[in-house]
């Protein structure tokens, strides 16, 4: 099927400035992402950026650019933008991969896309994968969807969701085993383009405030979310010097 690809990528990142155009082997960060984007097949390819020197570098590697605005809130304000300005039709497929995902599968931005498509009802899609750790479980990072028997999303959080209330409420809090329902969000969405028109309307929620998270702003407004478990694990994004560190081990090449 036909998908667009837009990633995002804002040089002034808290924990790690400059980070897409960080060495990987020969070649910046943004262009190992721009290459598995690629490698999906996609139809058009889009980085999306505020800043000239991730616009002097993402050209020098032959992409399409489109310069943004520095003020959007979250990325999905940043792609919204890309959609006007390009105009693309209302039924579209979008889909977003962050900057930082340079070990993104391609397999993964393929599914997002397919899933959004096989849900006629929804304007968004994502992915998850099971969570089997207590230090997952926990930790605020990862954020956690709830889906209910049709694979549409109920709510992400930070928090430990579902709250099990034996395993949870008394003494050290334990991993439940064997609970599909736990289930870890990965950051790739895909979209429809009409939807992501609208979304810079809608007003932020109380939740995605609370939460820090973009996605409770389309839920708070009763938009529907096709979730699945990815076909494959994609490894962690860069944030830190650490998953730099980690990332050029895996792409010692460039």
């Amino acid at each position: 099927m036909s998908f667009r690809i837009v990633i995002p990528a804002r040089y002034d990142s808290t924990r790690l400035p400059g980070k897409p155009l960080l060495a990987i082997g020969d070649k910046p960060l943004i262009q190992h992402v721009y290459e598995r984007a690629r490698e999906s097949g996609a139809e058009e390819i889009v980085i999306a950026t505020d800043d000239d020197r991730i616009l002097n570098a993402a050209q020098a590697f032959g992409a399409e650019v489109c310069m943004t605005s520095a003020d959007h809130a979250n990325g999905t304000e940043r792609l919204a933008e890309v959609v006007e300005r390009f105009d693309w039709p209302q039924d579209d497929v979008v889909v977003n991969l962050q900057g930082d995902e340079p070990l993104m599968p391609q397999v993964c931005l393929d599914q997002v896309a397919k899933l959004l498509n096989r849900h006629s009802q929804c304007q968004i899609a994502t992915l998850c994968t099971p969570i089997t750790s207590e230090n997952e479980m926990f930790d605020p990072h990862v954020v956690k969807v709830v889906r209910d028997k049709e694979g549409l999303a109920m709510y992400f959080s930070r928090a430990p969701i579902p709250w099990h209330r034996e395993m949870f409420t008394h003494g050290e809090p334990s991993m439940p085993q064997d609970h599909p329902v736990y289930q870890r969000h990965i950051g790739l969405y895909a979209y429809r383009a009409g939807f992501l028109k609208k979304y810079r309307q809608l007003q932020p929620s109380p939740l995605e405030q609370i939460e820090s998270l973009e996605q409770l702003r389309a839920m708070w407004h009763q938009y529907q979310i096709a979730v699945e478990e990815a076909l494959r694990i994609p490894p962690p994004g860069v944030d830190t010097k650490a998953d730099l560190g980690r990332v050029r081990e895996a792409l010692p090449s460039g």
